[in-house]
């Protein structure tokens, strides 16, 4: 009784946090907004302990032998003001959506890379990760007139989601949400055949039942198979895409060439070769802008049993 207490005020909390915030940034000037955030958040980051606690081990996991206590302290740091300059910057392009055009571009050949995978006609099925600030990279390309749909988890809070959803709709952001998962499973594939562009998020933990264990920073991780799963079942290519903080305000994204699946010998053979090829990608920026992921994902968390997934 207690517990479930305690998750109502924290829900009621956050839910009217929200609330007061997108109101006051409204009221400000984007520029004294933008100038105050690091003050704000300076103030925030000692009282988010059990997100400090799980980032910390999370980097640990990943960087231990590579860099010292210092280092794995700073990129925690960072990334927390980078996850909190990410929200407040959904506050205020929510509300003044004609700068987003302003404020993120594309790095030379990402344009290309994704023309080209569209005109396979084949549907594009976009890789990406909780790297950077994703939604606003999402909407740009929504901006420019790119059909993309993006698949996310919906809020627990029943209430926000449908303020969420409010947003989503007059931004023209199409989502689609991960459950039910028939209804997941058959909007994404009604997309792709429509030739449109359906954006998965690989780098969520899972366990052996909706994924399989790759490679991941040198240690085994449940990794969700959708984006694999739909390539397989349309013949779609696969397109990697990332954005990466470009000054104090701004964004540049990353648009890879598109590749297709490798074809192994048995369906299962074939999920977990593409899974580790995706993963290794994700991987590679986390590496090199490690500061932009949001290591407070329990990553590792679930564990391969002896007879699951290896």
């Amino acid at each position: 009784m207690l517990k479930k207490t305690i998750k109502t005020v924290k829900r009621a909390f956050a839910r009217w946090s929200y609330y007061f915030f997108y109101w006051f940034f409204s009221l400000l000037p984007l520029q004294f907004i933008f100038m105050i955030s690091n003050g704000l958040l300076s103030v925030a980051f000692p009282f988010f302990i059990n997100m400090r606690k799980i980032a910390k081990e999370s980097l640990t996991i990943a960087f231990s032998k590579e860099k010292s206590e210092k280092e794995i302290d700073q990129i925690l740091r960072s990334c927390f003001f980078n996850l909190g300059r990410g929200y407040i910057e959904m506050f205020c392009y929510i509300q003044r959506p004609q700068l987003i055009l302003k404020k993120l571009s594309l790095t030379p050949g990402s344009r290309e890379n994704l023309d080209k995978a569209i005109k396979e006609n084949k549907g594009v099925v976009g890789v990406s990760a909780h790297f950077g600030n994703f939604s606003l990279m999402l909407l740009y390309l929504t901006k420019l007139g790119y059909p993309v749909h993006t698949i996310i988890r919906p809020s627990r809070d029943v209430i926000i989601e449908k303020s969420f959803q409010a947003h989503r709709a007059r931004m023209n952001f199409k989502t689609i949400l991960s459950y039910p998962r028939y209804s997941c499973v058959r909007q994404s594939l009604t997309a792709l055949h429509a030739k449109e562009i359906v954006v998965v998020l690989m780098d969520q933990g899972t366990d052996e039942k909706s994924g399989v264990f790759v490679d991941f920073f040198g240690r085994k991780a449940g990794t969700p198979t959708g984006a694999v799963v739909f390539a397989m079942r349309t013949g779609s290519p696969i397109l990697p895409m990332f954005t990466v903080r470009d000054g104090e305000d701004s964004h540049k994204i990353i648009i890879e060439p598109h590749f297709y699946l490798e074809i192994k010998p048995t369906d299962e053979e074939t999920l977990q070769h593409n899974v580790q090829k995706i993963t290794d990608i994700i991987e590679k920026y986390i590496r090199q802008y490690p500061e932009e992921w949001g290591w407070m994902n329990k990553r590792w968390k679930s564990k391969p049993s002896e007879t699951g997934t290896t």
